[in-house]
């Protein structure tokens, strides 16, 4: 799946690029919150009409009644073709959660307590930052049956990368990083920053083993300086909640860790069931 980059070409990215991806990293993450709203707006009509985009795009949703799986802006269909994904069967009521982790700011372990007590299984994300500043916790997701993604090393704007070999250092890094750290493989699911994509980037990681994986559900829980009130959360979470909902959440938000033990708990109660990525790609 991975082709060998020289050392000096790691040692290269790896020092010179920490601080960098890290300032790119958090203020791309101011960005995306407004990024999403306003595809959303922009995606839903043509969404809701069937219509294909696999131009370079920001991943968006088209939301109908409450409840309801949403349209996203390319099909379930035609992601396929590509080993993409952003929403499970609609044959039970099941959810697939996952965390994209950037940082680590306090939230990770009352995020994991939940995850435990309730003995769910979730995906998680994770950029070269991670890895480095919170190793112990990345142990932690795999000691407890947790799965662990590619969110590439630096978290940039993946859609903007033609080359095929900087596209795969930065997905190869993250995953030397985790073996490194871990003794094992990093599982072949790959989570596109800001979900940005092209077909060409969509080509390029399915030619290098991963699917890649959006999202049908989320809401704006990243900005730390202005989070989501619990009844703000719960509005969106059990509201848009739908069979098959592949969520997206971030291991930044207080909000998270503080409502998800409750969350979940509200959501068994609605008839869910967890489910693994692998149960959606078959790998």
């Amino acid at each position: 799946m991975t082709i060998p980059l020289e050392e000096t070409t790691k040692d290269r990215i790896r020092k010179g690029g920490r601080l960098a991806g890290t300032a790119v990293f958090l203020l791309s993450m101011f960005f995306v919150g407004r990024a999403v709203g306003y595809v959303q707006q922009a995606v839903a009509a043509s969404a809701l009409e069937g219509d294909v985009v696999l131009e370079e795009e920001n991943w968006g949703l088209g939301f109908g009644k409450e409840g309801t799986r949403p349209a996203g802006n390319a099909s379930a269909e035609e992601l396929g073709k590509y080993d993409a994904y952003y929403i499970g069967s609609d044959g039970e009521k099941k959810i697939y959660l996952t965390f994209d982790c950037g940082y680590e700011n306090g939230n990770t372990p009352a995020i994991l307590d939940a995850l435990k007590k309730h003995d769910v299984k979730a995906t998680f994300f994770v950029v070269g930052h991670f890895l480095e500043s919170a190793p112990e916790l990345v142990k932690r997701m795999v000691e407890e049956g947790h799965t662990v993604g590619n969110h590439t090393y630096h978290h940039p704007d993946m859609a903007s990368i033609s080359s095929r070999e900087k596209f795969q250092e930065e997905m190869d890094l993250t995953a030397e990083a985790f073996q490194e750290l871990t003794g094992q493989e990093m599982a072949p699911y790959y989570r596109p920053p800001q979900g940005k994509y092209s077909q060409e980037n969509l080509q390029m990681a399915k030619d290098l083993g991963y699917a890649t994986f959006f999202w049908s559900l989320a809401y704006v829980d990243w900005n730390v300086d202005s989070q989501p009130s619990h009844e703000e959360a719960f509005e969106k979470l059990l509201g848009r909640i739908h069979p098959g909902a592949l969520v997206l959440l971030h291991n930044t938000s207080q909000t998270n860790g503080e409502i998800l033990d409750e969350l979940l708990t509200k959501w068994e109660e609605m008839g869910y069931s967890f489910g693994t990525l692998e149960e959606i790609c078959g790998k």
